[in-house]
């Protein structure tokens, strides 16, 4: 395993959004889709807004693995799943990054549906 560059964590963190694809059972890649990801710390975080019945949260609670692009930057990644106590932090740099949508779209990723998926991006 390694680490995130600076570049990356920069690069991605400043992106709006990052394309995220999980892989099967049988090796092959689900199709990408586009979530809201926010750094905290030296780490990466992404949530389901629709919460854990979305079909992408499912891929990636079955394999563990994914790949991951934003900003000119494509990395292989495992899906760990975060602490509960970041949840608080992790909703403020959400709505600090986000803050030019609605209040009812910032709502969605920080309400207790989508809390209870978030993803730490782990670099492979």
């Amino acid at each position: 395993m390694s680490d995130w560059s600076s570049e990356e964590l920069t690069r991605i963190a400043a992106a709006d959004e990052l394309e995220l694809a999980s892989l099967r059972a049988d090796g092959t890649w689900r199709n990408p889709v586009t979530i809201w990801v926010v750094r905290h710390g030296e780490d990466l975080y992404g949530r389901s807004v629709n919460g854990p019945a979305a079909a992408w949260y499912h891929g990636t609670q079955a394999s563990r693995e994914g790949r991951i692009r934003a900003a000119g930057v494509s990395r292989e990644v495992a899906f760990a799943d975060a602490g509960h106590d970041l949840n608080g932090e992790l909703d403020d740099a959400y709505r600090a990054k986000y803050r030019r949508y609605s209040a009812a779209t910032i709502g969605r990723i920080t309400s207790p549906a989508a809390r209870g998926t978030t993803l730490r991006l782990v670099p492979q």
